[in-house]
């Protein structure tokens, strides 16, 4: 089986997406994790990317569906993926299009974590980390037993720059401009399988499962 996994940020997609690997037995494709192994790998491709990841430039679209060419023809990838993190725009999404025609894949889904804004920002505004061991809290899912302090060490707990509610808007408004337009796309190809992201993890899950027949 080979899917997309879209949601906006804060939807749960990196819990979700290794369910959806476990119950498939399907690789987890993060654009970052790629770009990291074709990197460390030194591959013609990976050398590429590494010039513009180094720049701290964005790497362009036909680098990135190369190093998801080279990925996908991964021994663990021959009974399908699930790609997480791209494509993001209409552009993106035909490059890989053309990509899938060339080595002769198709899509067989393209899942989209539903969420309403108003409850991405109170997960993503209330997250917390120590950094020192790195734990994570959540103020009013998993609060710390001292506020402000990690559990663990004792360490005062920090906020990530982009998890401000002003910057999470601001994230959310790009992801609302580029990415939901995919939607329509892959709706009208009969691909896309919209799953209500609210509630429990197992819950979504069952939900997702359903939607992707299993």
């Amino acid at each position: 089986m080979r899917v997309v996994l879209f949601g906006p940020p804060g939807a749960g997609k990196g819990t979700q997406a290794k369910a959806i690997s476990d119950r498939f037995s399907i690789p987890h494709l993060s654009t970052g994790d790629m770009l990291r192994a074709a990197r460390q790998a030194g591959t013609p491709v990976g050398k590429q990317a590494a010039e513009f990841m180094d720049a701290g430039k964005l790497v362009p679209d036909e680098i990135m569906v190369g190093v998801i060419e080279e990925r996908t023809k991964a021994a663990d990838c021959k009974n399908g993926f699930l790609l997480d993190g791209f494509p993001r725009t209409q552009g993106q999404a035909d490059a890989l299009a053309s990509m899938l025609e060339r080595t002769g894949q198709k899509l067989d889904a393209v899942l989209s974590l539903e969420v309403p804004d108003a409850e991405l920002v109170s997960r993503l505004a209330g997250r917390w980390t120590c950094p020192k061991c790195q734990a994570s809290y959540h103020e009013k899912n998993l609060p710390p037993k001292v506020k402000g302090r990690c559990d663990r060490d004792g360490e005062t707990l920090t906020q990530r720059t982009d998890d401000t509610e002003a910057a999470i808007r601001k994230r959310l408004q790009v992801f609302h401009e580029q990415t939901d337009p995919l939607k329509e796309t892959y709706r009208k190809q009969g691909l896309l399988r919209s799953v209500e992201g609210v509630g429990a993890p197992q819950d979504v899950q069952a939900r997702i499962h359903n939607a992707l027949g299993a």
